[in-house]
Formats: C-alpha cells, structure tokens, sequence
C-alpha cells in the first residue's frame, strides 16, 4: 500500500496526509451504508485538502463475513492490523448465537482497551423528532467501555459456579439478602479507580477544548455506594486535583457566588445557604458542611469575583432522573461522563430524540495509545440487506468523527454541511421520509451522493 501508518509521537496522534485506515464493511446492511460512506469520506477529503490528503482503505474481517471466509467471527489478524493502524472504522456485526464470543463490539473494546465509548448527540434542523424541542440536544456521551457488567463476570443459575460464588458470599461475607439464592444467577459489577479517573479526564480535556460548558457525572450512587458512588467521587477528584485552575464544582459555585454576592457572609451562614436543611443536621453533618465551605473559600484569590463563572462546571445526577431530564431540560446538559450500563441507556435514548439510532454516531477511543475504531452504532437489520434504502447516516457522521480526530476539520466540515442541507431540503432516506412532508425519498446510494453534491 501506498499510505503510511497513524503514528503515537509523544502523547499526540500524529496522522500523515496518506493514512492507512483499516475498515470492517459489517453484516447484513454493512454493504449498503459502507459503499455510500466511503464515497462520501473521499469527496469529503479531496474537496477540503485537493489532493494533497487521500485515505488508504485496508479492508479486515469480522462478523459473518469473517466466519464464512476463515471459521472465526473475529479473526487475530483483524485484532493485530487495528492494533499496528491505531484508527480504523467499522459497519454493525452480528452478535454470533451460542458460545464463545457474546458481542463482537464488546471484544475490540476490551482486546484493545478502547476505554471511552464517545457518542455525540447532536440534532440536525429538520429531522423528525418525537420531542418538542430537539435543538435543545447538543450533548456528548463519555461511556466509560471496559468495566461495569460488560466485563461479562457472571454465572448461570443452577450451574456449579454459582453455587460456589453464593456459598462464599454467605458463609464467607455473611450476606443474608440474596431473596432465592438456590435461583439466582449472579453477576459482578468492577468499577475501578483507574478506570473511573481516565474516563473522567479524557471527558475534562475534551470539554476544555471544545470550550463546553459543563460535565454531569451521572450514577446510581444513592443505591451503589462503593462502585457507582465511588465512580462519581473520583470523577471530582480527578477534575479538582488535576484541572483545579480550570473547573469549579457545583457546591463550590455556590459558595463562591453566595461569597461574591456578600463579602460579609459567615462560613455558618454560607452552609445555610448552600443546605436549607442545615438545622435539621446532626452537630457532626454542620461542622462537615462548614468544613466545606471554609475549604472551597480558599479558592476566592482564583475562582472568586466571578471568575468561576467562566470555568467548566462539574455537577452529576441521579442516573433514573437525569433520563427524565435530558427530555425536559436538554439544555442543561452538555458532555456526560457516565459508567458502561447508564450509558448504553442513555445515548440510545438521547439518539431518539434526534431522530434514531441510524443518525447517531459513534466512536471506541483509548486516548492514552491513540487507538481508535469509530462505528456504527446500530444493529445489521439483515431484512434491509442489499436493498439499498436505510440511512448510513450513523455511519457517515462516525467518519465524520473519526476527521475531526486526526485534525482533519475542513472534512468534519463539509459532511456536516452536506448532511444538514440534505435533511433541509427533505431529500432523505425512507426513515426519515415516512414522517416529514413534501419529502423526496432517496436510496441509500443517492443519499450519500446528495451529501456529496451539498458540500
């Protein structure tokens, strides 16, 4: 091949003007989107730079395409030409039925440690959307992709393992609320420090230069203390310690705004502000709280006279109601930083309220190697395969992604501009067809040529 390989040089991607990017088409309809991308990453390309940047495709196998041609769903050589190319791109694959390997997807997350699941969500003006107020979604998703339950830790009910999990967990941690232990299957749930704190960072210093305005924290902490509890506390940690001159947290906002607004404030009379239930504490909760506010009024020489206000905000929520509020105050929310089972959940639904899965894009990234698989993110829908008709949208938006990651932000660009003005003029795919009027129904291949014509 002609192109050169994506190099890390001192903690930086470094991408030559002729990269080799690995592809995976994908099952079912992985033909159909791929073949309308991949002319749209090329007219993308050679529009912005005229020559003087082009890709070099390397195909790999997985999924039914893999198995067919080599007996293996996921082949070693896929696994090693992603790990000596660092970035690649991927169509849907099917989730083989039966033993072994439960999701291809969740294989190359783990055997590369692609630890950040990045979903954008972001509306286009004109897509169908069941919300009255979809322009209020400009979020973006850090999914933290290697721990939580994805790490496939579980037993079947009845089987030998699990009665000797059970038995320890009895006997051993004296665990008396397992309702039907002689019935129940049992799964484990790791959620590390170090897997918290890069997930954590890696969501700060994409906030930071993309200048958003805040990170929410989102957890069940009030129920899972020690794993999604703790998740969220070394989120704050790592901001604090290691960005402090350039985040505030919520609670410190308070204080400091509550400090600017009148010098003359008690530390006791800012606690009252910050907990209107402060009466009601304990004689040990007060003199936490006071604690606090005496610890976060240090910060007024950086933070105070309002300069807090022009830092990134780190704030969380409760997992169960921040679903209800991405749809009644989307605007509140700006990067996620989330663990891997809140945030399957929640960039699914988010996507909804764009318009579907199939205009969502998505990206698997370890910003500490600079691997890279940008994807898909829907299923193979094998009852459209080959008919050239759905929306490769999701697909087009991940290279579009996958772009702005080597730098390339002429060609992000363009495919932004060519699919809104597609969505504006209601030229579309069926998907979106079916619930706009006055639209013109376009194939899949003459819908990536349309984004190609509007650049």
């Amino acid at each position: 091949m002609n192109g050169e390989k994506i190099r890390m040089v001192e903690g930086k991607l470094n991408v030559p003007n002729n990269p080799i990017i690995p592809f995976i088409i994908g099952d079912g309809i992985g033909p159909d989107i791929w073949n309308s991308a991949v002319k749209v990453f090329e007219a993308a390309v050679e529009k912005a730079y005229k020559g003087r940047r082009k890709i070099e495709w390397k195909e790999v196998l997985a999924g039914e395409n893999a198995f067919n041609k080599t007996g293996e769903w996921l082949p070693k050589e896929t696994i090693e030409v992603f790990k000596e190319y660092l970035v690649g791109i991927k169509g849907p694959l099917t989730t083989p039925i039966g033993g072994g390997i439960r999701s291809l997807n969740v294989a190359l997350r783990q055997m590369l440690d692609l630890y950040v699941c990045l979903r954008p969500v972001k509306y286009v003006n004109g897509v169908p959307s069941p919300v009255k107020k979809p322009e209020e979604v400009d979020m973006v998703i850090f999914r933290e992709n290697t721990e939580d339950i994805y790490a496939g830790i579980e037993w079947a009910a009845g089987s030998d393992e699990v009665k000797k999990v059970i038995s320890f967990i009895q006997k051993d941690m004296n665990v008396k609320n397992i309702r039907f232990p002689e019935t129940s299957a049992i799964g484990i749930k790791p959620i590390s420090e170090e897997g918290s704190k890069r997930l954590a960072k890696a969501a700060i210093e994409y906030a930071l230069e993309e200048k958003r305005s805040s990170i929410t924290f989102v957890h069940k902490g009030n129920i899972m203390k020690f794993t999604e509890g703790a998740f969220k506390n070394w989120g704050y940690e790592a901001g604090t310690t290691q960005y402090r001159d350039k985040v505030v947290t919520q609670r410190e906002s308070w204080i400091i705004g509550n400090k600017d607004a009148n010098p003359e404030l008690t530390i006791e009379e800012n606690a009252k502000m910050v907990e209107p239930g402060y009466t009601l504490m304990t004689i040990e909760q007060q003199a936490v709280l006071r604690k606090e506010v005496k610890t976060t009024l240090k910060l007024m020489p950086t933070h105070g006279n309002g300069k807090y206000k022009k830092m990134l905000l780190l704030k969380d929520t409760i997992a169960d109601i921040t679903l209800q509020q991405v749809l009644t105050r989307a605007s509140e929310f700006d990067v996620i930083a989330t663990m891997n089972l809140n945030g399957d959940y929640l960039s699914d639904a988010l996507a909804a309220q764009i318009g579907g899965i199939g205009i969502a894009p998505g990206a698997n990234i370890n910003y500490i190697t600079g691997h890279a698989i940008f994807e898909a993110t829907h299923g193979t829908a094998p009852k459209y395969a080959n008919k050239d008709q759905v929306n490769p949208g999701s697909v087009i938006l991940s290279g579009a992604m996958m772009f702005k990651y080597f730098g390339w932000t002429e060609a992000h660009d363009l495919i932004w501009k060519g699919i809104e003005k597609a969505v504006a003029n209601k030229r579309v795919t069926y998907d979106f067809h079916r619930m706009m009027t006055n639209a013109v129904r376009l194939k899949c291949s003459e819908f990536g040529q349309e984004i190609i014509s509007n650049m």
